[in-house]
C-alpha cells in the first residue's frame, strides 16, 4: 500500500512539473518546491511525521500549500510538496485515495460542488460547521477551523465611480438610475444558478426588464478582462471580482458590500485526512495561528505579488512566515 501511494506521488510529482512549465504569469510555482525553515527556538512537533501536501493549481491554492508545506516541514515533518496539482479535481481526488494528506479547500466548494447542496447559508461558520459534519462522516475528512478570509464572488468598481455613485453596496446599485446599472460578467457567473441573474432578482433589479437591468447593459467576458474593464469603467461601473484578487488592490478598485448576503460564504479550510490527524493532532495546533493570520486584504497582498509582481510562491510564502514570527 505504501508502495503504491509512493508511485502515485512520483507520477503527481511530474505532472506538476510539467504544468509549471507549461504555464505562465506566475500562476504555477516553477520550483516545485519550499524553502527550508525552522521554528523559533529549533521545536520540532512534528518529527518523523511523512505528509503529503496538496494543492489546487491556481494562484491562491498554490500559495497556501506553500504556506503549510514550509511551515509543517519547520516543525519537523518530512514534506513531499505536492502543490499545483494540475486542475481541482486531482488535487481532490488525491486525498480522497490517501495519496495525499493535506488541501486547502472553501467551504462553498465543499457545500456546493462536492455535496450538491442548494441551500444558501450566510453565515461562514454555520457554512464551515454544515460542511465539516458531512465531510467527515462521509469521507474522514477533518475540515480544520476557517481562515479569516472569503474568496466568494463580489462586485468592484472603481475608486471614481464608486465615489461619483456614492455607492458602497449591491442596495446602492439596485437604486441608481438604470442607465447606471451596467455589469461586466464572465459567461460562467452568467450562468450559475447561485451568480449573476438570481443576484439581480434577490436586490429587485431583474435582468433584460426595462426598469431592472437591460441585456444590452451586461457585457460578458473572459475573466481577467472584467477587472481592467471595470477599474476602465469602460463598458461597465460595475466588474465581477473574487474577494481575495491581487487585482483589487493593484487597480485599486472599491468592493461593494453584499448587504442582502446572496452569496455563499468561500472561507478557506486546510482539510486533513482523519487517520493523519488522528496521528499527529499537533496539525491542527500549528495551522491554527495560520489561520487566524490569513485575511481578504492580506490574500490580496500575497497574490498580487505572484499575479502581478512575478514573485515565486515559495519564497513569497517564506517571506509571509517569517515576517509573522513563526519561521525563522
Amino acid at each position: 500500500m505504501r508502495s503504491s501511494r509512493a508511485r502515485l506521488v512520483t507520477i503527481l510529482s511530474a505532472l506538476v512539473a510539467v504544468v509549471a512549465l507549461l504555464s505562465g504569469c506566475g500562476l504555477v510555482s516553477s520550483s516545485g518546491t519550499f524553502r527550508e525553515a525552522s521554528l523559533p527556538g529549533g521545536d520540532q512537533p512534528l518529527d518523523g511525521a511523512d505528509l503529503v501536501v496538496t494543492s489546487k493549481s491556481f494562484t491562491e491554492g498554490i500559495l497556501l500549500g506553500k504556506i503549510t508545506a514550509t511551515y509543517l516541514a519547520a516543525a519537523g515533518a518530512n514534506i513531499t510538496d505536492m502543490t499545483g496539482a494540475p486542475g481541482s479535481a486531482s488535487s481532490r481526488q488525491a486525498q480522497l485515495s490517501g495519496d495525499a494528506d493535506i488541501l486547502w479547500e472553501y467551504t462553498g466548494t465543499g457545500w456546493v460542488n462536492y455535496h450538491n447542496q442548494t441551500e444558501t447559508i450566510s453565515d461562514p461558520q454555520e457554512l464551515w460547521q454544515r460542511v465539516h459534519d458531512i465531510e467527515k462522516a462521509e469521507h474522514n475528512l477533518e475540515w480544520l477551523p476557517p481562515a479569516n478570509f472569503n474568496n466568494t464572488y463580489a462586485f468592484g468598481a472603481s475608486t471614481p465611480t464608486a465615489e461619483r455613485l456614492q455607492v458602497k453596496t449591491l442596495s446602492d446599485v439596485a437604486a441608481l438610475p438604470v442607465a447606471e446599472r451596467t455589469f461586466c460578467v464572465d459567461d460562467e457567473f452568467f450562468s450559475r444558478a447561485d451568480g449573476f441573474l438570481p443576484m439581480l432578482e434577490t436586490y429587485g433589479i431583474p435582468y433584460n426588464t426595462p426598469n431592472g437591468v437591460p441585456a444590452n447593459q451586461v457585457t460578458r467576458m473572459d475573466a481577467g478582462v472584467v477587472y481592467t474593464s471595470t477599474a476602465n469603467s469602460d463598458p461597465c461601473n460595475f466588474g465581477m471580482v473574487y474577494t481575495t484578487d491581487g487585482r483589487i488592490k493593484n487597480l485599486n478598485l472599491v468592493v461593494l458590500d453584499d448587504d442582502k448576503k446572496f452569496f455563499l460564504p468561500y472561507s478557506g479550510s486546510a482539510v486533513v485526512r482523519g487517520e493523519i490527524i488522528e496521528r499527529y493532532p499537533q496539525i491542527a495546533d500549528l495551522l491554527g495561528p495560520v489561520s487566524e493570520r490569513l485575511t481578504d486584504d492580506l490574500m490580496q497582498e500575497l497574490n498580487g505579488r505572484v499575479d502581478i509582481d512575478g514573485e515565486d510562491p515559495s519564497d513569497v510564502a517564506y517571506d509571509w512566515l517569517k515576517s509573522e514570527g513563526l519561521i525563522e
